[in-house]
């Protein structure tokens, strides 16, 4: 298994230069080696180059947006984890980040600790794919009713048509269908699917939920598979 104490390769696209020097300083104080691009475009060309471990990605940049890059990386099956850095006021940028395929995101100001925090969670999770456990269910397929989860492809069916999921969403559907019944509190989900436990953060639980639903339940008012637990949380079904 890898550790924390593994240098990891970092890329940060982000145009303003006090705020790329300041994460570069920070990330690398705990030991990440750290390239800082100032242009979309030259970033693209960078991350297809480089194997990076992680992308920290501002939206607003010069060349090519980091909403642009982002969908293009996941056009091309590269699937690098991406920090996308927004402003406060742009909750759409967000939304179309985690729509996209981002891992996670900051908002503009953001704290030291937090960025820190946000990675370190990011690359944690990065090294669970790594482990004997998960080279175990390389292969695993799990067939419930309509729904089909294959882990090696990682792709998702329902009725026999793929449906189009971000990493995180066929991560977080997956931890639920390898325990169907158990109901998990938000918390669970953050710690197992994000690799944190960051308070405050459960409105992220809940939306990646809502559409998780919308691509794979028939009915998402009245879900069949991902089902809420009053006062817990969620759970998968247990009905075959």
């Amino acid at each position: 298994m890898l550790d924390d104490t593994m240098e990891r390769n970092i890329l940060v696209i982000e145009d303003q230069k006090d705020i790329a020097e300041l994460i570069a300083m920070h990330l690398g104080d705990l030991g990440y080696r750290i390239d800082c691009i100032s242009d979309g475009l030259a970033g693209l060309e960078a991350i297809r180059a480089h194997p990076y471990d992680l992308i920290v990605l501002d939206v607003m940049l010069p060349g090519r947006d980091g909403l642009e890059i982002l969908r293009t990386m996941r056009q091309d099956r590269i699937e690098t984890p991406v920090l996308m850095l927004t402003a406060r006021s742009s909750e759409i940028d967000r939304v179309l980040g985690l729509e996209l395929g981002a891992d996670d995101y900051l908002t503009k100001p953001f704290s030291i600790p937090e960025l820190q925090a946000r990675v370190k969670a990011i690359l944690r999770r990065l090294e669970r794919r790594t482990t004997p456990e998960a080279e175990r269910h390389a292969d695993e397929r799990i067939v419930i009713g309509e729904l089909e989860i294959d882990a090696a492809s990682r792709e998702a069916k329902v009725c026999g048509q793929p449906v189009a999921l971000t990493a995180k969403e066929f991560e977080l559907l997956l931890h639920f269908a390898r325990n169907p019944g158990r109901a998990f509190t938000r918390m669970q989900l953050l710690d197992a699917v994000w690799g944190t436990s960051f308070e405050g953060y459960e409105h992220n639980v809940n939306t990646h939920i809502n559409r998780l639903r919308g691509k794979i339940e028939i009915d998402p008012a009245n879900p069949r598979y991902v089902l809420t637990v009053r006062g817990v949380g969620y759970k998968f079904t247990d009905s075959r």
